[in-house]
């Protein structure tokens, strides 16, 4: 595996939870991520194997990245950054760029490495939005037996009522993880959301995971609902929902920037989940969505809390800036 990066020292605190297994599941996990990037790593691979440093090379390089799915934007931002850094230092071969642009990916991805805290309010009510096909409830049941295997309580709320499938597959996830599930045949979502948060109180939940049916960013009525939805949990619990996710097909390429800024507008986002990197998604597009909230100047990038390489309950993981790096530039 390329050592393009130092391994960060962990606390002391922390040192002796570091196993063998830990790491042998962290192998296997950047293996199933580099499986997944294979196309546009290979294509990077490729520039940097040869050559000098020339105009030609940052016109492949643009190419590759734009081809990614980075955007033009995040391209711009990247390949200004290395022409910069190569004057600078005085680099003359292509294969110093690789290095470079190494470091860049992982300055812009890092901001998105921020972990999912559950605060001491219960319960702690997360709010799953996204369009349709997105993979929103399959991460629902991802979720539930990731924080269960933490030590939380967990209940679901089966908030897409328009779809009787998404309640049928949620009441099995539920089953799966032996959590209960709250829903309603052809009831309105927010009387959903209204009973789940009870429910949560009264049985001592920690987290209750709220479902949202799919819906288009254009689709303005159903939006509206989505909003509807948000005040109505805020009037079930104070403060709530404490988290709101947007649940990203990692396929959709830069359409995917345009959910993120439409949901975001909507709603206050405090949260991203990119799945079915397994597919034929090719990963520039995290570059891009770092950059979504940049162009304020006031506002912190949307965290990106988990991503998603596959099917199975363990194949969806918290994002690791540098874990997704070196799978992209191994």
């Amino acid at each position: 595996m390329l050592n393009l990066f130092k391994k960060k020292p962990l606390p002391e605190s922390d040192q002796a939870a570091e196993s063998a297994p830990g790491e042998a599941a962290r192998s296997g996990w950047l293996q199933r991520l580099k499986g997944s990037l294979r196309r546009t790593g290979s294509q990077l691979g490729g520039l940097f194997g040869r050559g000098k440093i020339d105009d030609a090379l940052y016109d492949e390089l643009e190419a590759v990245l734009l081809a990614a799915d980075a955007g033009i934007e995040a391209t711009q931002f990247l390949l200004e950054r290395m022409r910069v850094r190569a004057r600078k230092e005085g680099l003359g071969e292509a294969a110093q760029l690789k290095q470079v642009l190494g470091e860049e990916l992982l300055a812009l991805l890092t901001p998105l490495e921020q972990s999912a805290r559950i605060s001491t309010t219960r319960p702690w009510v997360i709010m799953m939005v996204g369009v349709n096909g997105a993979g929103k409830t399959t991460s629902i049941g991802k979720l539930a037996q990731h924080y269960q295997q933490a030590g939380f309580k967990l209940l679901l709320a089966a908030g897409d009522t328009f779809r009787a499938a998404a309640r049928e597959q949620l009441a099995a996830w539920g089953e799966r993880n032996d959590v209960a599930v709250i829903s309603q045949q052809g009831g309105d979502a927010s009387a959903v959301m209204f009973d789940a948060i009870s429910a949560g109180r009264a049985r001592g939940s920690d987290i209750v995971l709220a479902d949202t049916a799919g819906r288009l960013p254009t689709q303005t009525h159903l939006m509206e609902e989505l909003k509807k939805v948000k005040r109505v949990i805020a009037k079930a619990e104070p403060g709530a929902p404490h988290e709101i996710w947007l649940v990203i097909d990692g396929n959709t390429g830069q359409n995917a920037v345009a959910q993120v800024k439409a949901f975001d507008e909507a709603l206050g986002l405090t949260g991203l989940i990119v799945t079915k990197l397994d597919g034929t998604a090719k990963g520039g597009v995290l570059a891009a969505i770092a950059l979504t909230r940049s162009r304020s100047g006031t506002q912190q990038p949307i965290p990106l809390r988990f991503i998603g390489v596959g099917e199975g309950l363990d194949d969806l993981r918290p994002f690791v800036a540098e874990d997704f790096v070196t799978a992209l530039l191994d």
